[in-house]
């Protein structure tokens, strides 16, 4: 796959997606949200990649915000639409992904960047990671998604100050809050994330995918997580993972499992 704005590379079971525009500090415009939504489709239906990390190039930024040069003359319609249109291609696709997606942090997360990451199963974030929602700065609010992620992962308390404030917070306070998983320093952040990214890799795929389904029918209106905990549970024993998974148990080995 080739891209003007992301790198995309795979080691063994891993999928790393590097978003590139480091002159413009990772920035997200209509351009890259599109390469971003090509790219995590193709590896959603690539066999070989069963977990994927989303990072930002450079030290400086995992992503510091949208392209404001982009929407600055919109009109209510337009910015309507650009939000719509951002969350059904990146922002909810992420979310709603069947294989998980660990969003390494390196630098600012800021708007349209701390909203991709929460869009991620969970985060690790560098020592240097500066993270928060500063929309209310340019007279508009979050809109992929951070007014309705934030207080989910930290409380709405804690998210009401974030967003009405603007300010940011640092990675050890993001850690107190539940933003981030882990903290680490900068030069260690992709290798200790490829290293949770291998434990799970060794992992029944089905599982895990019928896990993230779960997990997110929590969040959802209307839906009872319960239910399709219920569901999901009883879709596993017809599963080829599952055989091999308890026949591996019993017969004291380790398990290979396929996917399937």
């Amino acid at each position: 796959m080739n891209f003007e704005n992301i790198l995309v590379d795979k080691e063994e079971q891993i999928a790393i997606i590097t978003i590139n525009r480091p002159t413009k500090l990772n920035a997200l415009n209509k351009a890259t949200i599109e390469e971003l939504h090509q790219a995590l489709k193709a590896l959603e239906n690539d066999k070989s990649v069963r977990v994927i990390i989303l990072t930002g190039s450079g030290e400086k930024a995992f992503v510091a915000g949208a392209d404001i040069s982009e929407f600055a003359s919109f009109n209510s319609s337009e910015g309507s639409q650009l939000a719509a249109k951002g969350q059904e291609l990146l922002f909810d696709y992420v979310q709603n992904l069947g294989k998980p997606v660990i969003a390494a942090v390196n630098g600012f997360a800021l708007g349209g960047g701390l909203e991709l990451a929460m869009a991620s199963d969970f985060r690790v974030a560098s020592t240097n990671a500066k993270m928060g929602l500063p929309e209310v700065t340019l007279g508009v609010i979050p809109g992929y998604g951070g007014t309705q992620r934030l207080p989910q992962l930290i409380g709405k308390g804690r998210a009401m100050e974030m967003i009405m404030t603007a300010s940011m917070i640092d990675a050890e306070t993001a850690k107190n809050y539940g933003l981030v998983n882990h903290v680490v320093e900068q030069e260690n952040l992709l290798s200790f994330t490829k290293d949770l990214a291998k434990k799970i890799a060794n992992n029944s795929p089905t599982a895990i995918a019928k896990a993230i389904k779960s997990i997110n029918a929590n969040f959802k209106d209307g839906v009872n997580g319960f239910h399709e905990e219920i569901k999901s549970f009883g879709e596993c024993f017809a599963t080829e993972d599952f055989k091999e998974g308890t026949t591996a148990f019993l017969e004291k080995r380790k398990a290979n499992f396929k996917g399937l």
